[in-house]
């Protein structure tokens, strides 16, 4: 994770990692909203259907939902597999047949002036598409940013070809 500019383009704020064969993205910023206001926006479902996607089903741990996601139109199920308000979440992106997939671990911090960081790890990732799960990534951060603040997603098919080439010249390290 950095909060560089890369090259003097964009900032990137994530890194990119491999582990036992397959792909990680780290990804961490500064919120200028508070840890609850945060918390919400990731938890939430009508927070999630302005920001992020339509999602049906349970969002509890232990329990499986369906979400669909405004920016990519991926869609899939996934289980809460650990939440702790306001600070920690887990969720694990099920495969077609119902096994684990991709993990999505989110911390979340207050940091001293009224402000929240997210640490994300995403876990569990085909190495040959780390560049753009990083990417997109970015964008839910980014995404994330601009819904706290009352404006608009961003449209994420520029944001995308923006990002992307500046993730694929980023190395991956061994972690």
């Amino acid at each position: 994770m950095t909060n560089d500019r890369h090259a003097g383009g964009p900032r990137l704020l994530g890194a990119l990692k491999s582990a036992q064969g397959q792909g990680v993205v780290v990804m961490q910023d500064r919120f200028a909203a508070n840890v609850a206001a945060v918390w919400k926006a990731l938890t939430d479902r009508g927070e999630l259907a302005r920001r992020l996607g339509e999602f049906t089903g349970e969002l509890r741990v232990g329990a499986s939902h369906h979400a669909r996601f405004h920016a990519s139109g991926a869609e899939g199920v996934s289980r809460v597999d650990a939440c702790a308000a306001p600070t920690h979440l887990r969720v694990t992106r099920l495969d077609a047949s119902g096994q684990d997939g991709v993990v999505i671990d989110v911390a979340l911090r207050a940091d001293g002036d009224g402000g929240a960081i997210v640490a994300l790890t995403q876990s569990g990732l085909p190495l040959q598409w780390i560049a753009a799960f990083g990417a997109g990534m970015q964008v839910h951060f980014e995404d994330l940013a601009l819904h706290l603040a009352g404006k608009p997603r961003s449209n994420s098919d520029v944001r995308m070809d923006e990002l992307l080439p500046l993730y694929e010249q980023l190395d991956v390290s061994a972690g």
